[in-house]
């Protein structure tokens, strides 16, 4: 295995330079798109409360928000709503793609391979006008769900079902996933989790969208960027090890013991704490209260015990709270979504962040170059292989 050479002799010069490892409390730009407070444990989209949003608007009222600025009027929503639903459609090329994925790759690496496509079909790839942008994410965020629900249907050897143009969004991909739109509830469920996932603010993600978008590149690079960064289990990828480690307790009379041990052993507990928030994720509330509606509904309230019980021990000892990705998992469990297809709903709802980042980056840009402190080798003379003298 290779080893990274370290100086002994580094000695940080602290005058000199401030190392934020992981960048943590640095502010290297402003944005209007959303903001995190942590004093107050509050999210807003636009300056609106998020769980306002959850409980009032559906998904795309807050992709048109958080794209435009604005909560749209009726006649805007329909007019976003007809330029979304005229987008649902995917060439046979990229379906094509997709379903010759070798079967046991992630969703993950399914979506970002069709995604990167899909830019390889638009022609209007280096136009960047305000205009074009808007249109470029409105086509990413219609064609994703249907990359999504394809992989669903290959994956279990199903034909790929196409998509309709009277239903939402969210009732849409159910249709497409499973042939049928399920209880109104469920649907409510599923758009809320949307609109929770959206958005917030400069995470991994996000910034990488930024950071690509910086060095003047694409909206679908920098969109196949932030699916990579998503991936992650540090990341996106949280609420699928959430749903792992339910299904491992899978008894709520052990969950508590589960817990007590895994913190014994310094073990890491998938779906708590959070670097912004440090006493709750201001969207748990919201999706927990629709996780607990999926186990009414589905009458799976197995997985919300296990919930309380795993909550209840981890505040107990360690004042830590869960993060969003905490209730999201069994809620899309209970739904009937494989695990492995956690994430990529999840970048069904970012990718609406992700393009609003993209635009304001693209609007007042300078490339994102930061510094590192060099704490290798000090400057030495190479001694040439008597070979090559």
């Amino acid at each position: 295995m290779n080893q990274t050479y370290i100086n002994p002799d580094y000695v940080p010069e602290p005058e000199k330079m401030n190392v934020k490892k992981g960048l943590e409390g640095a502010v290297i730009d402003t944005s209007s798109v959303s903001k995190v407070n942590p004093d107050t444990n509050s999210l807003i989209y636009r300056g609106y409360p998020v769980q306002e949003l959850a409980e009032n608007c559906r998904f795309e009222e807050v992709a048109y928000l958080l794209y435009k600025g604005e909560l749209p009027n009726e006649q805007q929503l329909k007019e976003f709503e007809t330029l979304e639903r005229n987008y649902r459609v995917l060439s046979n090329n990229n379906l094509q793609v997709i379903r010759l994925l070798p079967q046991t790759c992630h969703p993950m690496d399914s979506i970002r391979t069709g995604v990167s496509f899909l830019g390889c079909e638009d022609e209007r790839i280096w136009v960047q006008d305000d205009a074009t942008q808007f249109d470029k994410a409105v086509r990413l965020l219609a064609k994703i769900p249907l990359m999504v629900a394809a992989d669903f249907r290959f994956k279990k050897g199903l034909d790929y079902l196409p998509p309709r143009k009277d239903l939402s969004l969210s009732e849409n991909f159910f249709h497409m996933c499973f042939g049928k739109i399920p209880d109104a509830q469920i649907v409510k469920a599923f758009d809320v989790s949307l609109i929770l996932y959206a958005e917030h603010s400069f995470n991994a993600s996000t910034f990488t969208s930024r950071v690509v978008t910086s060095t003047e590149s694409d909206i679908y690079s920098a969109t196949v960027a932030g699916i990579g960064a998503l991936k992650g289990p540090l990341h996106g990828g949280a609420n699928e090890q959430v749903m792992h480690m339910m299904k491992e307790i899978d008894d709520p009379s052990t969950a508590r013991e589960w817990m007590l041990n895994a913190l014994a052993q310094k073990k890491k507990v998938m779906g708590f704490g959070h670097r912004v928030y440090k006493s709750g994720d201001s969207r748990v509330p919201t999706m927990k209260k629709y996780a607990q509606v999926m186990a009414d509904v589905t009458e799976q309230q197995k997985w919300m015990q296990i919930y309380e019980a795993l909550e209840q021990t981890m505040v107990e000892k360690k004042k830590i709270y869960p993060n969003l990705d905490f209730p999201a998992g069994p809620a899309y469990y209970m739904m009937g979504f494989e695990i492995d297809f956690f994430t990529p709903i999840f970048v069904m709802a970012r990718t609406t962040g992700w393009s609003a980042h993209i635009m304001e980056q693209a609007s007042h840009n300078r490339i994102i170059r930061p510094l590192s402190e060099y704490i290798g080798a000090p400057q030495r003379t190479v001694v040439p292989l008597p070979s090559r003298k």
